[in-house]
């Protein structure tokens, strides 16, 4: 039996264990503290872990989770052991499972972190920019507990939620705060790398730079879709388009279209050079960060879900500009929209906004609906239409 206690953990053991519901499969839970509010022009200092601790194993008690883990030192406190549910989660009475049971183990984890803490005198938007200390040997032992090495909803790369019950239900694995079906947290905005696929906070390595004249000639995979020499798919016309869109197009002679060529790897470096890139890291194959940096967004599987697409026309226009809910699946709708002439194509940026509900209302009423029936909601029949024009599955 793999060890109850993490190894090398200060162990708080706050009594209260509780069995987890086995019918479930194996789960983690990412979380972050997220105990102040601060921002890329008002960075605000870091709370330390000695609070964090102090704070779960008294009157935060009865919101512990299992772990309280400190990014910077490594250091690591443990609250309840793996086999019972800790308490990080709200589960209330309309869930169909009890989240923080919801598994055959259910472990929990929150980095003492907030997004732009200042650090020692350092500034950390995300929590991968942090050293990430400890982190192996956290995942090495809920590894060892059989949760996969998978993100059944996603690897978690912005602050937007998504939640799926019956993923939930039946897919073990990593799940961000922001995919637990019934609660309303947005967290962690990020998480570290599985160990093995690369350092954590960094992307995996790259092949040796080519020959001096050459552009580069491999591919990588983001989100399930490739980039780089040889790609194909809606992908690559996106990051084409927005490369044109922010001055970066140069090298292109026509397009740019759905095949990757040497004009998008030129273009795509030049890119990169223009945020501070140098070197290997600036040779025209997309990482995780510029990607999300050039569309503000990370492109998914042509698939779009009704139901997704409607929490996001309710929740984007009222939030703050560029606000994103399900934003890889609003962005393929916005480019639909903007291949029919709807939309101008700075727009497509996964925010479902009023511009894009103005563009949705005009699609609804060229497939002959009017008044409120075109009110910019998408409908079944409508967003169909839309992908069969736009070549996107829609799901329920």
């Amino acid at each position: 039996m793999p060890e109850l206690w993490l190894p090398g953990a200060e162990i708080h053991d706050l009594g209260d264990h509780a069995p987890t519901d086995q019918q479930y499969p194996p789960k983690a839970i990412a979380h972050i503290t997220w105990d102040r509010n601060a921002s890329a022009a008002e960075p605000q200092d870091w709370c330390s872990y000695e609070d964090l601790v102090s704070y779960f194993t008294g009157s935060g008690a009865g919101d512990a989770p299992h772990l309280v883990w400190d990014p910077f030192s490594g250091r690591t406190a443990q609250l309840f052991p793996a086999d019972s549910r800790s308490k990080s989660l709200l589960s209330p009475g309309p869930s169909p499972t009890r989240t923080n049971r919801a598994g055959r183990v259910v472990i929990q984890i929150e980095a003492v972190f907030f997004p732009y803490c200042r650090h020692q005198g350092a500034v950390y938007p995300r929590l991968v920019d942090t050293p990430c200390a400890g982190w192996d040997r956290i995942h090495a032992w809920i590894a060892s507990w059989g949760v996969p090495d998978t993100w059944p909803m996603g690897r978690p790369v912005d602050f937007s939620g998504r939640r799926d019950e019956q993923v939930w239900e039946r897919s073990g694995g990593w799940y961000a705060h922001a995919h637990v079906p019934y609660n309303d947290h947005t967290d962690p905005g990020s998480w570290p790398e599985f160990t093995g696929t690369g350092s954590p906070g960094t992307p995996p390595s790259r092949p040796a730079p080519p020959a001096e004249g050459t552009p580069a000639r491999y591919q990588v995979s983001i989100n399930g879709l490739a980039y780089g020499y040889g790609a194909h798919g809606y992908q690559v016309t996106a990051v084409g388009r927005a490369l044109v869109a922010r001055g970066y197009g140069g090298h292109y002679h026509s397009g740019p279209g759905p095949n990757w060529t040497d004009a998008d790897t030129e273009n795509y470096s030049d890119y990169q050079r223009s945020l501070g890139y140098t070197g290997g890291a600036a040779d025209g194959v997309p990482g995780e960060d510029s990607l999300l940096r050039l569309l503000g967004y990370l492109p998914g599987p042509r698939t779009v879900s009704l139901a997704h697409l409607l929490a996001a026309a309710h929740a984007d226009p009222p939030a703050e500009q560029d606000h994103r809910t399900y934003g890889s699946e609003v962005a393929i709708v916005q480019q639909a929209l903007a291949d029919e002439g709807l939309l101008e194509q700075r727009w497509v940026r996964g925010s479902y906004g009023t511009l894009t509900i103005a563009a949705y209302a005009a699609w609804q009423r060229r497939c002959g609906y009017s008044g409120s029936a075109a009110d910019g909601l998408p409908g079944r029949d409508s967003l169909q239409r839309l992908g069969a024009a736009g070549g996107f599955e829609v799901t329920s």
